[in-house]
């Protein structure tokens, strides 16, 4: 075999592995912490007992490079090579941001809860 067809093969394998990570749909909770954003993944769970459909949170530690993602931001994320001792998960996209309002700060306004 040649090394063009050793390496050919490596890529493929590469690729495949890329292939089977896992993509999540999810919301930024905390923007807090540098270059990490934690992204709260809600699922719907059949109950075993009663049958009804249960909502089901987690949240995973992502990287975000950039520091882009803000609260509330719709991101889809990928499963990556861990980062550090909690964070294996890379953010990929903004899905949706939300509108923000634009509020200017005048004396009414900051009396207001």
């Amino acid at each position: 075999m040649s090394t063009e067809a050793q390496n050919a093969a490596a890529g493929a394998e590469q690729q495949e592995e890329a292939g089977r990570r896992r993509k999540l749909i999810g919301r930024v909770v905390s923007d807090k912490m540098d270059k990490t954003v934690i992204v709260e993944v809600m699922r719907f769970k059949l109950d075993a007992v009663y049958k009804k459909y249960v909502r089901t949170r987690k949240r995973y530690k992502a990287h975000d490079e950039k520091d882009q993602y803000k609260l509330g931001d719709r991101v889809e994320i990928l499963e990556h090579r861990p980062k550090s001792k909690t964070k294996r998960w890379k953010v990929v996209r903004l899905l949706e941001r939300p509108a923000r309002e634009l509020v200017e700060k005048t004396p009414e306004t900051e009396a207001l809860p």
